[in-house]
């Protein structure tokens, strides 16, 4: 039988990056190209623990259904986490459970974008937002990168002159670039937002992966109308097989999106949520956090040095956390030349124009992982992509 696509997902292509993954079952490939966590990253000893004692405990209610906005305990839980650097889940809010971060920014596109609607977004930015907000119709209108993050010029032109129904950023070491929007810009994106009443969907998926300087307040944590969504994953502090992100957001909204999570997966795992809550509450959950940053330092200083010293020509961002590194090539290189060149190679990284809104833009840069690979592939990455890049 052929089946009949919707219009909808008709025109929706397939992530480059996952058709790039797909080809990681070949063990000899050095992926630059994902953004999976460290394999030594996860708690595993105490998710064991943690799972034999509640399914010892209290069987049935580990294996029952429960309900959408999420186990009361783990909410609280989650609050409690949240809230322990900066104030961001106020009395107005409410916080959910649900099964990550990309499922924050499907209901946000579902219960607030209607087809054809405009919606803003940093540009670059992560293709899954651009593919998920595109599902429900909406047309993307980008607002540059500076060093410190969007340009809050080009920002209020949209906001003015395009009503946007939403605008989609990542504070926090973002994806692509690995930039993180200063405390000036954070106040400016949400007096801006404010002023021209454009709810926020602020993602920080990476967060408490800092490696360098201070913490900066989440936008969330300036928000006094109510206007900002705001998505903390576990993914990368704990593991992603257990689909688990905290959605803070206005009571209003929030009532919205249980009926949008009832409508999609009914609530999210109950071992997952409640095995979190055990993590967070009864381990030192700051000491493991910790010791990711450890992880990522050592990895990103180790990219960051063999692309100094075997790529000099090869501009980069140094981020201060999370797991990327923005990388642009010389302007006489061909990039996505190169990018085929490297996959011969066995060297995968991802070619840069795939972010943008608009992918036909010439683009010179790569988007460079470096928590998934180990310490020793890391440096025989770059050193192949140097031999590449001198070959061209």
């Amino acid at each position: 039988m052929e089946f009949r696509i919707s219009d909808r997902m008709a025109a929706m292509k397939p992530s480059v990056i996952r058709e790039i993954l797909k080809q990681m079952s070949d063990p000899t490939l050095i992926s630059f190209a994902g953004g999976n966590p460290a394999a030594d990253s996860f708690p595993k000893e105490a998710i064991a623990r943690f799972s034999a004692e509640l399914l010892a405990e209290d069987p049935v209610g580990m294996l029952q259904y429960s309900v959408s906005e999420g186990v009361p305990a783990v909410r609280e839980a989650m609050k409690q986490f949240v809230n322990r650097r900066f104030h961001v889940v106020r009395e107005s809010d409410e916080a959910l459970v649900v099964s990550g971060g990309q499922q924050v920014i499907d209901f946000a596109a579902k219960c607030l974008v209607n087809e054809g609607d405009t919606v803003a977004v940093e540009d670059p930015a992560f293709l899954g937002a651009y593919n998920t907000l595109r599902s429900y119709g909406a047309k993307l209108v980008g607002v540059p990168m500076e060093d410190d993050g969007v340009d809050l010029t080009v920002l209020e032109h949209v906001l003015k002159t395009q009503a946007p129904r939403l605008f989609y950023c990542i504070p926090n070491f973002q994806n692509p670039t690995g930039k993180t929007m200063s405390y000036e810009k954070r106040v400016g994106v949400y007096e801006l937002c404010a002023k021209y009443n454009v709810p926020i969907l602020e993602d920080d998926p990476y967060g408490e992966l800092r490696i360098s300087g201070e913490d900066v307040p989440p936008i969330k944590s300036l928000d006094q109308k109510g206007i900002v969504i705001y998505a903390a994953s576990f993914s990368k502090i704990l593991s992603p097989a257990m689909r688990l992100a905290c959605c803070v957001c206005d009571k209003g909204i929030a009532q919205r999106m249980v009926v949008a999570k009832q409508c999609c997966d009914v609530h999210t795992t109950v071992w997952s949520q409640r095995v979190c809550a055990r993590v967070l509450t009864e381990t030192d959950i700051d000491a493991h956090i910790e010791a990711l940053r450890d992880i990522y330092r050592r990895k990103a200083n180790r990219m960051l040095n063999a692309l100094d010293t075997l790529c000099p020509a090869i501009e980069h961002t140094v981020p201060e956390g999370g797991m990327f590194v923005w990388a642009t090539l010389p302007v006489h290189i061909d990039m996505p030349a190169f990018v085929a060149k490297c996959l011969e190679q066995k060297v995968a990284v991802i070619p840069g124009n795939v972010f943008f809104v608009n992918e036909s833009v010439p683009c010179q840069s790569v988007r460079m992982n470096y928590s998934s690979p180990t310490v020793s592939d890391i440096d025989k990455g770059v050193a192949i992509m140097a031999d590449v890049l001198r070959s061209m």
